[in-house]
């Protein structure tokens, strides 16, 4: 197989290829194209390419002609070598990375964990499996290969009576079973760093680069757009991957103390963040610009001369986003095999959290930049709108609900839904006779508020007797707002939000977590276009349908979707935000 990254066959082991799962960074498609120069691990001479693919007009001319299609599929170098291995009579595991449940009888139900006996890999999109005496198809982006192959299913290391460990088996040069597994992940790391690093270089210089030259096609807030801080990740990766390499241990991989860089970078890792959260848009943006033929071409050219594989531009994209979910999975692995008695045992198992705390604020990052643009089609909802848009303090609907509230000094009480986001409580008034229309009435600065518990019985601040009552108190006014539950549990769960509420402020102000103004607006324009049309928006194509499989007859009639973000948790807690609002009637106005 001649690929950047190759695919060594070794006895009765399949060693890991640039990434060992159909979901990670390099197995989007090997397929390469007859007609494009094949290119081996050495460097290709530069003026063989010039004589094989011309000038980038020339390329042009020959897309048009072939009827180059964009973004092909492929089929794909990985599927091939799986395959082979199997005829070869070598048995192929996969480990499930996701639940898959299906009442198809047809299709292979397992769970996040189960291990996978790979029977067929020959579709893209759908692997034929076995567990147990149970056979059928299964998506393959829900599994990965394992990097130890030839580990038993059981568990190493091996006991023996008396529970200890058996040392018996051993691989060359004395080293332990166990000792052997440590060595194949340590590679693992260390190569797929390597590929990763060739496939930003790619992209910064095969693309980027080229893009910038022409001006006439592309301007910078567009090339922002696309490609978004892949520079700074470029940058950043390089130096982790050598401080990686200065720990790998080349006469004793499995002695490597790789943990420690982990916890040196974590903090620069956040830098993923603001790249997974501009994906979708860079997607979006390069879905409007393939279809103009001139782009197509224009990209295709800029692979070419860069001597990358057949994936289309998205394809590569899709990798920063990828990698930062594949490290808590090969951490988990490495710690797997690192006996509590090795010097990096302490480090692993750090740095194994502290990836998962990164994977974890990226989700929430996206998360809540996802949830503005659902606060700003709420605000466009409400009637009567005055003083600054939400947006412009809060990204977080916390809790909703019906109170009501007695206001001095007639200590008159009104019922009111009130809508405590991040930094603030606003206050709407349900109109008489269409209990789906909300106005605007008041809202509370949050940041300046204490809340105070109130016994039920008679309240000496407001004279009359309440039952499931709070107040929240001004600091620097003294000004005292009365709210009464209908029942207990509510004043409980509110009592409760506004706990969430100022922890999820203080967690913002500690993670450094913000909204840009160009962010806001958006989001509010889009509300406001919505809002206008009477209508709701159409539905955008998913930034990841690149991913969907080719139709076959024989196999399932549709693929079950992933979170890309779902990282190495596979349940993650939904948000509460929908749960929260959706039970609100404006939003059926």
């Amino acid at each position: 197989i001649t690929s950047p990254v190759a695919f060594d066959i070794l006895p009765l082991k399949l060693h890991p290829f640039s990434q060992s799962t159909p979901t990670g960074l390099d197995c989007v498609g090997w397929k390469r194209r007859v007609s494009a120069p094949v290119i081996t691990d050495g460097a290709l001479d530069k003026t063989a390419l010039t004589d094989d693919v011309g000038s980038e007009e020339d390329l042009y001319e020959d897309f048009r002609s072939s009827n180059h299609r964009y973004g092909h599929p492929g089929g794909g170098g990985e599927q091939l070598a799986i395959n082979e291995l199997i005829s070869d009579g070598s048995v192929v595991y996969a480990e499930a990375l996701w639940d898959h449940v299906t009442m198809d009888d047809q299709e292979l139900g397992f769970k996040a964990g189960d291990v996978i006996e790979v029977m067929d890999a020959t579709n893209k999109e759908w692997w034929w499996g076995r567990i147990l005496d149970s056979e059928g198809w299964f998506p393959a982006s829900f599994v990965r290969l394992r990097v130890n192959q030839d580990e038993p299913m059981e568990d190493y290391p091996l006991k023996v009576e008396g529970g200890k460990e058996d040392d018996s088996r051993r691989f060359g040069m004395g080293q332990t079973t166990k000792d052997q597994m440590r060595t194949n992940v340590i590679n693992e790391i260390i190569s797929t760093e390597r590929d990763y690093i060739k496939h930003l270089k790619d992209i910064c210089e095969g693309y980027i680069k080229q893009c910038r030259k022409r001006a006439d096609m592309f301007t910078e807030e567009q090339l922002k757009t696309i490609f978004g801080n892949i520079e700074d990740i470029y940058r950043c990766q390089k130096k982790f991957v050598k401080a990686l390499e200065k720990k790998f241990n080349k006469d004793h991989p499995h002695l490597s103390e790789v943990g420690s860089c982990f916890l040196e970078y974590q903090t620069e890792f956040q830098i993923y963040s603001e790249y997974c959260n501009n994906h979708p848009n860079a997607c979006m943006e390069l879905s409007r610009l393939t279809k103009v033929n001139k782009y197509v071409y224009f990209f295709e050219a800029c692979r070419l001369l860069q001597k990358m594989i057949d994936i289309s531009l998205d394809g590569f994209l899709l990798t920063p986003v990828q990698k930062i979910c594949k490290y808590p999975l090969q951490l988990a692995e490495l710690l797997k095999y690192t006996n509590p008695q090795h010097r990096d045992f302490k480090d692993v198992e750090a740095a194994l959290n502290a990836m998962k705390n990164v994977a974890r604020l990226i989700n929430e990052r996206k998360r809540r930049l996802e949830n503005i643009d659902k606060i700003a089609q709420w605000q466009s909802s409400i009637e009567d709108w005055e003083g600054e848009d939400v947006l412009v303090r809060s990204s977080e609907l916390i809790y909703s609900g019906e109170l009501a509230k007695i206001s001095h000094p007639q200590a008159k009480s009104q019922q009111r839904m009130f809508f405590l986001f991040d930094h603030q409580l606003v206050c709407c008034k349900k109109d008489l006779l269409r209990r789906d229309i909300l106005y605007y009435k008041s809202r509370i600065n949050m940041d300046d508020m204490e809340i105070l518990d109130v016994e039920d019985g008679k309240d000496r601040d407001f004279n009359i007797s309440v039952k499931n009552a709070f107040k929240l108190h001004c600091r620097d006014t003294e000004e005292v707002h009365l709210f009464c539950a209908k029942k207990p549990e509510q004043k409980q769960r509110w009592l409760k939000a506004f706990e969430n509420e100022r922890r999820q402020v203080q967690l913002d102000q500690e993670t450094g977590f913000s909204i840009t103004e160009v962010q806001k607006k958006q989001a509010m324009l889009n509300a406001s276009k919505q809002h206008h049309a009477g209508k709701p928006k159409a539905v955008t194509r998913p930034y990841y349908d690149f991913l969907m499989r080719q139709k076959h007859p024989t196999l399932p009639t549709t693929l079950p979707q992933q979170q890309v973000f779902m990282l190495a948790e596979p349940k993650r807690k939904p948000s509460n935000f929908w749960q929260n609002i959706s039970r609100l009637t404006p939003f059926r106005k």
